[in-house]
């Protein structure tokens, strides 16, 4: 199997077979990546405090940074009345409650 589980040669990705949900569900494909000392040594150490193993440290770390990349590239269309409602809400927002001006002008608990 060529590097990067691409499958076999000639294989389309998305394919629907049988084999490429197997293999979507495989917890094997490997992930290789170098790392200088003290970059390993910082990710072992968060790793620790989580409770958790290297590698599922760094896999739950790049895919959390991976999703939030997806999302931050969504795209959404609407029609020219929508679009206008949209901007309206963007420049007029909800005023804020009475609790939320208390809340936002009382002194932090660490400035007590």
């Amino acid at each position: 199997m060529p590097a990067g589980g691409a499958g076999k040669r000639g294989e389309r990705e998305g394919s629907g077979t049988m084999r490429d949900r197997r293999d979507a569900t495989r917890r094997d494909n490997v992930i290789q990546i170098r790392a200088p000392a003290g970059t390993k040594a910082m990710l072992t150490r968060a790793a620790n405090l989580r409770g958790q193993k290297l590698s599922a440290f760094v896999l739950d770390s790049a895919r959390r940074q991976a999703e939030e990349t997806i999302l931050d590239q969504r795209i959404f269309f609407l029609d020219a009345d929508a679009h206008e409602q949209f901007l309206d809400l963007l420049d007029a927002p909800n005023k804020p409650s009475e609790e939320l001006r208390a809340r936002m002008t009382r002194k932090p608990v660490w400035k007590r």
